[in-house]
């Protein structure tokens, strides 16, 4: 059967993406970023992923204000880079795996949970960047992605135990599709941030590492987050950390903590990092 083996969190911040592309990920500002996510580059090249389950939110390039799912799963074969007003970013297409998005639609649904099911759409940096951190420059993506957006930018927004339970209606699935597929899931988005306001630029370290120091073994704790929490800890933005336990409900109770990562800023936002592996 298929199983999720690990998960990953990461911030998806666009302007590392911005740097990877123009080759800038060396110089004094960007290195201490990109350091952190060494690790995870060579654990990568050794776990060949066959799919990845990639949770992140649309910044306007695939859903606007004329349609807002909460949920919703990219089936298709194929997802092109967005252009996000500066054209697309220099990366390959992303190949889909659509059996599997479908058997997870199916079962998810059945499952009592709605999903928006998507066969065309774009891909913006909430996708593309999370996966250049990861596998660097390739000509062509070392797995096929399946895209699940969540909407955390126009409330209602979900909350922390819905997408925790989300993530394990994703499990369920996942184990009762028939193949034999290494799969993992990654929970992007965060840490703390404020794009806008009074507030912009909020960074609260305290607030950003008791989150990655409970992820792995006290998720319940997370779960019980309310929203003005996030609002007021972690910014405006801060609440898109609901998407890191979707994929931490996908994983397996017990986990093992791999690598751990915390870096600020990167464009005035807290980048965090995390790799978490399923204990079976």
């Amino acid at each position: 059967m298929a199983r999720i083996t690990a998960g990953v969190g990461s911030s998806h911040v666009p302007l590392i993406g911005r740097a990877i592309d123009t080759g800038n990920t060396q110089d004094d500002y960007w290195k201490p970023l990109f350091d952190g996510y060494e690790f995870t580059r060579k654990w990568e090249e050794q776990e060949k992923p066959d799919v990845v389950i990639l949770v992140y939110n649309d910044h306007a390039s695939a859903f606007d204000m004329k349609m807002i799912p909460t949920f919703a799963i990219g089936t298709g074969e194929h997802f092109k880079p967005a252009d996000e007003g500066f054209g697309p970013r220099p990366v390959p297409d992303v190949e889909g795996a659509p059996d599997l998005a479908w058997h997870i639609a199916q079962s998810v649904i059945q499952q009592d949970f709605d999903l928006t099911i998507v066969n065309e759409m774009d891909v913006d940096h909430g996708l593309t960047v999370p996966l250049s951190l990861m596998f660097g420059q390739p000509e062509k993506w070392p797995c096929k992605v399946i895209p699940l957006a969540v909407n955390v930018v126009v409330y209602p927004v979900p909350n922390g135990r819905r997408c925790f339970n989300l993530g394990r209606a994703i499990r369920n699935a996942v184990e009762s599709f028939d193949e034999d597929l290494n799969v993992q899931i990654w929970g992007t988005g965060g840490m703390s941030h404020q794009l806008q306001g009074p507030r912009a630029g909020l960074i609260n370290k305290e607030w950003d590492n008791a989150f990655l120091d409970r992820l792995a073994d006290n998720p319940e704790e997370l779960c019980n987050i309310p929203h003005v929490e996030y609002i007021r800890e972690a910014g405006s933005e801060g609440i898109e950390l609901v998407m890191w336990l979707i994929m931490r409900g996908a994983l397996t109770d017990k986990v093992k903590e791999l690598h751990k990562h915390y870096h600020v800023p990167a464009s005035n936002t807290a980048v965090g990092h995390i790799v978490l592996e399923s204990q079976f």
